[in-house]
């Protein structure tokens, strides 16, 4: 039998998230009430007036798994200083969230991206792809939306081959 608290936090959860690991570069999209110069600083929501802040950054570590209460940390840097937000990703105030690139990472927790600067704080990128759920002709042979994809290329030697026979 479930519990009203149960019933409760089981609608709260967001049915429409990617799925973001470790490594990834996203940009979450969370609404915020937007200030008027003549309106104090501490009044709050005031009525109907919110804006979409972007916060773009790696995710370094994410925690609580699929829960209510699941939260990613993202990190990024502000003029040579590394700003970190912690976002749970069930809350209503977050709009989206869109995955850029996905980072080639072996842990599951980055934290050791806090010491490195400049060129060493950098992580290898994976090739992902994400498609167009509505229009699936878009989808480069038959990929589904997230899925990283392995690319062969030809040699030079074949390509050069190729184009001499076109001419």
């Amino acid at each position: 039998m479930t519990t009203k608290i149960e019933t409760f936090n089981h609608a709260q959860l967001k049915k429409d998230l990617p799925d973001i690991r470790p490594g990834d570069t996203i940009k979450v999209y969370q609404k915020i009430p937007a200030r008027n110069a003549t309106q104090s600083v501490a009044g709050g929501k005031e009525g109907d007036k919110e804006r979409i802040q972007i916060f773009e950054g790696i995710v370094i570590a994410r925690k609580h798994g699929k829960e209510i209460g699941a939260t990613i940390t993202v990190r990024k840097i502000v003029s040579g200083v590394g700003v970190e937000r912690i976002f749970p990703i069930h809350s209503p105030t977050i709009e989206k969230i869109e995955i850029i690139n996905r980072g080639k990472v072996r842990k599951a927790k980055l934290y050791y991206l806090r010491k490195l600067r400049g060129k060493k704080a950098k992580l290898k990128k994976k090739r992902f792809i994400e498609t167009i759920a509505q229009e699936p002709s878009f989808a480069p042979n038959g990929a589904s939306e997230g899925k990283e994809e392995t690319i062969e290329e030809k040699p030079t030697k074949e390509v050069k081959e190729e184009k001499k026979e076109e001419k």
